[in-house]
């Protein structure tokens, strides 16, 4: 393994955001350690955050978006799937109301995802059903 190339992140696997090195060789992630200069974690990292990065690279995972016609997934374009999803929240929406629709947050993902997901959910939506895991 020649020299590897730093990339500073935040972990995505709660809403933390604690600061990662991510070191890649070839395309790949070859290992992940504390950013020491993050506030949020100053160079610790739980053990997700340091070693499950793995699925990154596992053949099953999914490179597209999946559309489920005559019964079966098969491949699509974003703009397709994105498209989709509009016509079936309209129609839902049309059918039963705003209310029919709701939404759940994660604490996986950052405060401004989360914010997003409110805002969408509030203004675009037009419905206050949304829940999320990050109360305890």
């Amino acid at each position: 393994m020649g020299e590897t190339e730093k990339v500073k992140t935040v972990c995505g696997y709660c809403g933390t955001g604690c600061g990662l090195v991510v070191e890649v060789d070839n395309n790949r992630i070859v290992k992940i350690r504390g950013d020491k200069e993050a506030p949020v974690n100053k160079g610790q990292t739980c053990v997700k955050g340091s070693f499950a990065y793995e699925y990154v690279h596992a053949k099953s995972r999914l490179t597209s978006p999946l559309i489920r016609k005559a019964g079966e997934l098969v491949e699509a374009t974003w703009e397709e799937a994105y498209s989709f999803i509009v016509e079936k929240l309209k129609g839902i929406k049309e059918q039963f109301g705003p209310d029919a629709i709701s939404m759940f947050a994660t604490a996986r993902s950052t405060n401004e995802v989360n914010y997003v997901t409110q805002k969408f959910m509030r203004t675009v939506i037009g419905s206050n059903n949304i829940d999320g895991c990050n109360r305890t």
